[in-house]
């Protein structure tokens, strides 16, 4: 008796998903690092990057996955750095944290709601 088991294409979105994040955080947590080194920092990109290269790929939908992905992409592309000075060690690490801020705020967009009666508040004259 077999059974065969076919992955949802839902489950395998969420799986990319899930992974994009993990190598995001782990990246992000040493850029806050103050003791921040570029050398360190790249071998730790390739070591996250051979954990999320076991997941499929699959071609996202949706803004914050699509901003995630875009944002591999922008570490991933350090990788290529030979030589950099330490100004232009704090001018990457500036421009990634704020990458990453407006990652989150990306995230986070969803979560608030706007109040819908704004102006109609109660008003007593004075």
């Amino acid at each position: 008796m077999v059974i065969s088991t076919t992955i949802n294409e839902k489950e395998v979105r969420l799986k990319y998903t899930r992974g994009l994040e993990k190598f995001v955080r782990s990246n992000i947590s040493y850029l806050k690092d103050p003791t921040f080194e570029f050398e360190i920092f790249k071998k730790r990109v390739k070591k996250t990057f051979e954990i999320l290269k076991k997941i499929p790929h699959i071609r996202l939908n949706s803004t914050y996955p699509i901003a995630l992905e875009k944002y591999v992409n922008l570490v991933l592309a350090i990788l290529h750095i030979e030589k950099i000075t330490e100004k232009q060690t704090e001018e990457l690490q500036a421009n990634l944290l704020k990458e990453a801020n407006l990652l989150h705020k990306e995230k986070n967009k969803t979560r608030y709601k706007k109040d819908k009666h704004k102006n109609s508040s109660f008003n007593d004259g004075y």
